[in-house]
């Protein structure tokens, strides 16, 4: 047993170290979430194969995408920029996937530059024989920066043998259709989608800590319709490490963690003589856990209110400020009527050389188990179990979590033309048209959106 925890803690400490490092693609023990792709032609090729999802753009969840692949003859590793319009389609085509090689640059590098000569999916082909890794964003790139939120289309790594076995049959003129498939990406099993998010309290992170802010802004109020309604289970997360035994005398584990080393936080500034300690980030990310807890087991229960008061604490107690802190924070939780000394005592004392078992089920649940994969990656969301891959933008979420609905049980909210999956809107699908008819197949949920429109519209008729 006293083996098996250490084996757990060790595991522990190296997922905080790919945290901090923020390596370009992930892989080891950690689950790669997938999606299938069928070849349609030619007919030497037709079958299912695997794909993994991008952890940028925009994965069609619960939806599919058809298309033809085209293979560049130059710049086959999209480093480059393409010459305009190099993979749209034109009236009455498919949609176009680009066909890009793996190395050299950035995976989202690829996809962007493919995105802006048309392409409306990108496969990238491994360029060693390996099994399937998770293509993740670049951190901390200030030219990434600057387009990555604009990705908007969905990318895909596929093994190198069957990306040779694409390029062979273009290279042999022939014509390569696939369909790309994330209906079961995401599992449905039931009418409500419990789902978590991994972020962190620290403000002074860069890009990422940017996208995270912006984020909870811009999703609280979906969040709360969905919670209030009883439509999802909301659980948030932080990620936090523990200093080894060895060096918990250090001014590095002093600076960084609480509770004697246990739980540790990663200096903001990347800088133990100024600003603030990661000591100081663990413990607010302990009080936003507590202020989780205590509105999640009031009367009335209002888990909600988790997301008022990180939106207002990023607003009010900003580092940049000097306001990140206990004062400024409490000041945030009196506005919002929650229970300060009911937070306090869940917080307890991080100079206690004790356990604190909030923070202790944080890094317990950070190591994944069967499918659910490790959180290595911040932010991170989780729904139904499944890491989710993409970009962190309130519609391409939403869309991810009214996929994990049981069909036929979605919430109102999902019922929108902007979170729908509508193959027929890039160039009719490809698909011929004819004045208001069309041979393009729209998803299941447009129809049964269509039909709902359509019943309230002749019912209205029918009263006028």
């Amino acid at each position: 047993m006293e083996k098996m925890k250490r084996m757990k803690g060790l595991r522990i400490a190296l997922l905080a170290a790919a945290v901090m490092l923020a390596v370009e693609l992930v892989s080891g023990n950690f689950v790669v979430e997938e999606n299938s792709l069928a070849v349609m032609s030619p007919e030497s090729l037709k079958g299912t194969y695997r794909s993994a999802i991008g952890n940028f753009g925009v994965p069609k969840y619960g939806g599919t995408l058809s298309g033809v692949v085209i293979y560049p003859t130059v710049n086959m590793k999209g480093c480059g920029k393409f010459p305009h319009d190099h993979f749209r389609s034109n009236s009455g085509e498919r949609p176009k996937f680009a066909l890009i090689d793996r190395g050299d640059c950035y995976f989202a590098t690829k996809v962007w530059n493919a995105q802006q000569a048309g392409a409306a999916a990108v496969l990238v082909v491994d360029n060693r024989d390996e099994d399937l890794i998770t293509m993740n964003s670049p951190e901390e790139d200030p030219v990434a920066s600057k387009y990555l939120p604009n990705i908007s289309i969905p990318s895909a790594l596929i093994i190198k043998k069957f990306g040779d076995k694409l390029k062979t049959a273009l290279s042999n003129k022939e014509l390569v259709a696939i369909k790309l498939d994330w209906r079961e990406a995401m599992p449905h099993p039931d009418e409500r989608v419990e789902y978590e998010f991994w972020t962190n309290s620290n403000d002074e992170c860069g890009p990422k800590c940017d996208d995270q802010v912006e984020f909870v802004r811009n999703f609280k109020g979906v969040a709360q319709i969905l919670e209030r309604g009883g439509y999802t289970q909301f659980t948030p997360h932080y990620i936090t490490w523990f200093c080894p035994q060895a060096f918990i005398e250090s001014k590095q584990c002093k600076a960084q963690c609480i509770n004697n080393g246990r739980y540790c936080a990663p200096d903001p500034e990347l800088d133990f003589t100024r600003g603030y300690d990661g000591k100081q980030v663990v413990t607010e990310n302990l009080r936003q856990l507590c202020v989780f807890k205590v509105a999640n087991e009031s009367l009335p229960r209002q888990p909600w209110k988790w997301w008022d008061y990180v939106t207002d604490f990023q607003i009010r107690c900003r580092m940049k400020d000097n306001r990140y802190g206990p004062e400024c924070a409490e000041e945030v939780m009196k506005s919002l009527s929650i229970d300060v000394d009911a937070v306090r005592k869940c917080i307890g004392d991080p100079n206690a050389d004790a356990d604190n078992e909030i923070l202790k089920h944080q890094q317990d649940v950070q190591v994944g188990e069967g499918v659910r994969g490790d959180v290595t990656i911040l932010p991170t969301l989780v729904i139904n179990q499944r890491q989710y891959r993409g970009k962190l933008d309130k519609t391409a979420v939403l869309k991810a979590i009214c996929a994990g609905y049981l069909e036929t049980t979605d919430p109102p909210i999902c019922l929108s033309d902007t979170i729908e999956t509508n193959e027929c809107a890039d160039n009719n699908g490809g698909c011929w048209e004819r004045g208001s008819i069309t041979a393009c197949k729209v998803d299941c949920r447009l129809r049964r959106l269509f039909w709902t429109y359509t019943v309230i519209y002749l019912s209205s008729r029918a009263l006028s």
